[in-house]
């Protein structure tokens, strides 16, 4: 799976890539809009993770755009500012889900697996149940 984290507060976008990478995801890492789309011209992205407040282009107005132009891409909005306001502008604006910065990595991992209908990698202890059947993490 293929995710683009959009951020221009570098340490969070490595810290990210860290951990998507950790979980055998091909992390692409852009620091705002412009390269953001850039990369979606690109590269067919599975997901995109993405901050609100960057320079020059918000968030909002990115992911906007990606509605545009990628309907179907998924798409994370990450917020250190997550007020009602923040949170109903991210889903305004067509984000398929919110996180509140600052995350754990087992909160982003868990999302993620959420929204892809993927079982969990971090727990494979979790992936049955005592009678073999599959483990559903939703």
């Amino acid at each position: 799976m293929k995710i683009l984290v959009v951020d221009d507060d570098m340490m969070v976008a490595r810290s990210c890539s860290r951990i998507l990478a950790s979980h055998s995801f091909e992390v692409t890492t852009v620091a705002g809009a412009d390269e953001a789309l850039e990369a979606l011209g690109r590269v067919e992205f599975d997901l995109l993770l993405l901050d609100v407040l960057m320079p020059h282009r918000d968030g909002f107005s990115l992911l906007r755009e990606v509605r545009r132009l990628h309907p179907a891409l998924p798409a994370i909005v990450m917020s250190g500012y997550s007020t009602p306001d923040t949170i109903a502008g991210a889903f305004d604006c067509g984000a398929t889900r919110f996180i509140a910065k600052p995350f754990r990595p087992d909160e982003l991992m868990k999302l993620i697996h959420r929204m892809t209908g993927d079982r969990p990698t971090v727990f494979p202890d979790l992936s049955t149940n005592q009678a073999g059947d599959s483990h559903n993490p939703n």
